[in-house]
């Protein structure tokens, strides 16, 4: 897909917008630079005109020192300039990146399913830092040049309307060459940034993967594929750089033929008697400044090619469109939720269902214990009461309101999910507790530890709330990220809970306390237990058990334990844990 030059002025102007002031003082400074670069050498002009026709001293020293202020005054114009386009570029693309992140959030897990999240970094990092150049040097570099460019030539034709002519016919001439050749070098650019968006992809899931890599043997396998990534990486890369590289070359014959061009031009205005040898030297020197306005655009371009792919990448990933749409905002009820499931089936894949036909309806304040084997569907059947997908078949009603209808985020926050893989986030334990929610009192915070029963857990943490975590539960037990995902949630007060195979992995002595925090996190709550042990689910009003994505048997706990015929009964004698293995 490429990209009409019109969308890149509107990424320019929605994300240049807020900012302004600066673009306005930006601007008023870009004005003053080019002004000055016009002035100064209408200055020496008419140094040496006055020194070739015999000017007074006095006046010659006027007049360079008159030169040396308008020097001066014009470095510390460009200075301004650049480092307010800077601030200008950065604060774009701060404000692209956060948004790019949060569209990313927002976008349902089969499309974070199919992208790694090394390639979305590279995306909303990588793609957006080439940009940077786009948002501060373009508005700086182009159009500055193109101001300048106009400017000399305005001046150039009040001098001599055939040098005017001469020199504007070459830089027209300049600018089409160097735009043909950008044209070309783009589609490179878009590949090599495509790769690199590979690249990082790669290295974020084998990094991540370490652990289970360098356990099984799989080092030299990670490395071969590296290697040919990169040998796919970098022919792309020497293309793109050449064809980066031909734009020098272009312009570089370009100037050379200016350059013969101002003198054959002064020569024969001078000959001619229309101009004096300051004029000459004037035509000159506006020449050898027209090279200045004309590089910066080539070198513009050549850093458009870079952006020009990011722009692409960018604007596709703005345009992904999660499938799973926000519903109209049918509110959900407080208090526990019934639950109800009508001919629900699911897949991942269209000709792949994992999930047939699934009835269920749990009142409110029952807790449904949910067995089956592993590959069963118990957990696809929990990933679709919190919509991270949707059914492909039948109907969810949660408290009498159909899924499709609430708002994602009340959907959310009326249900909590707690998996055995708790996700920590770098930062305290209050934030970690409440999301970083700065409006979210300590007080809250320690009422929901005190109860769970947490206080002697709260108690162990060396620095209280402010205790520091790493990313991925780094700096608490299992047991002990358990604990804080389930004060996390208990704040959130859902109506229905969906634990996860929560305390698969814990000891006996941690799951001990956990358990008593999940009694009273369960009390006037609904619930939904996963589990492959029985003692999970002796808390359980109803068992359904799942295989191969199909109810296998539902009812009330207590009758299917006495019931001889029942495979939970089974279950109950033979050890749940062997037999769902």
């Amino acid at each position: 897909m490429r990209i009409p030059l019109r969308e890149y002025f509107a990424l320019l102007q929605r994300y240049l917008r807020p900012q302004g002031r600066k673009v306005g003082a930006l601007a008023a400074l870009l004005a003053a630079a080019t002004g000055l670069q016009l002035i100064i050498p209408q200055i020496l002009r008419a140094f040496i005109d006055g020194a070739t026709s015999g000017a007074e001293l006095e006046t010659l020293v006027r007049t360079a020192v008159i030169f040396i202020i308008a020097g001066v005054l014009h470095q510390g114009v460009s200075a301004g300039s650049r480092y307010l386009g800077e601030d200008v570029g950065w604060g774009a693309t701060n404000l692209l990146r956060n948004d790019l992140a949060a569209h990313c959030i927002r976008l349902d897990m089969s499309f974070h399913k199919a992208h790694t999240p090394g390639e979305l970094i590279e995306r909303i990092d990588g793609d957006v830092s080439t940009m940077a150049n786009f948002f501060s040097q373009f508005v700086l570099g182009m159009i500055g040049s193109l101001l300048l460019l106009v400017g000399i030539l305005a001046a150039l034709f009040l001098e001599d309307w055939r040098a005017g002519l001469g020199l504007s016919l070459f830089a027209l001439l300049a600018l089409y060459s160097l735009g043909t050749v950008r044209r070309i070098a783009v589609p490179f650019w878009e590949a090599v940034r495509g790769y690199s968006a590979r690249f990082f992809g790669f290295l974020g899931e084998h990094l991540a993967g370490t652990e289970d890599i360098q356990a099984n043997g799989g080092a030299g396998h990670v490395i071969r594929r590296l290697h040919l990534l990169l040998r796919e990486w970098y022919p792309l890369a020497r293309k793109a750089e050449l064809a980066g590289y031909s734009m020098w070359v272009a312009s570089t014959a370009v100037f050379a033929a200016g350059n013969a061009l101002a003198f054959a031009l002064g020569y024969w205005l001078w000959r001619s008697e229309a101009v004096t040898i300051g004029t000459v030297y004037l035509i000159y020197h506006y020449t050898l400044l027209l090279r200045r306005p004309i590089e910066r655009i080539r070198t513009q371009l050549q850093d458009m090619q870079r952006a020009s792919a990011s722009i692409n990448r960018v604007q596709r990933l703005l345009d992904t469109r999660s499938a799973i749409v926000d519903g109209p905002g049918r509110p959900i009820p407080a208090g526990p939720l019934p639950l109800v499931l009508e001919s629900v089936g699911f897949g991942y894949e269209p000709d792949e269902q994992v999930l047939h036909d699934i009835q269920l309806s749990l009142q409110p304040g029952r807790v449904l214990g949910l067995l089956g084997r592993t590959g069963s569907g118990k957990t696809t059947l929990a990933r679709l009461l919190v919509r991270m997908y949707d059914p492909t078949s039948g109907a969810i009603r949660m408290g009498g309101t159909p899924l499709r209808e609430a708002r994602l985020a009340e959907l959310r926050r009326r249900v909590g999910l707690v998996t055995q893989d708790v996700q920590l986030l770098a930062g305290t334990v209050r934030d970690n507790l409440s999301f970083f929610d700065p409006g979210l009192p300590d007080s809250a915070l320690l009422a929901a530890i005190a109860e769970l029963g947490l206080l002697a857990w709260y108690e162990s943490l060396p620095q209280g709330l402010d205790t520091k975590l790493g990313s991925g539960s780094r700096g608490l037990s299992a047991g002990e990220a358990q604990l804080l995902a389930l004060a996390r949630l208990f704040l959130n007060d859902p109506g229905l809970v969906i634990m996860d195979e929560a305390t698969s992995r814990l000891d006996p002595a941690t799951e001990g306390m956990i358990e008593r925090a999940v009694d009273r996190l369960l009390r006037d709550r609904t619930a939904i237990i996963i589990a492959h042990r029985l003692g999970t689910v002796d808390r359980a009003d109803e068992i359904m058990i799942l295989e191969a994505g199909r109810t296998l048997e539902h009812g009330d706990r207590a009758a299917l334990a006495r019931d001889p015929g029942s495979r939970f009964h089974r279950l109950l004698r033979t050890g749940l844990e062997d037999v769902l293995a």
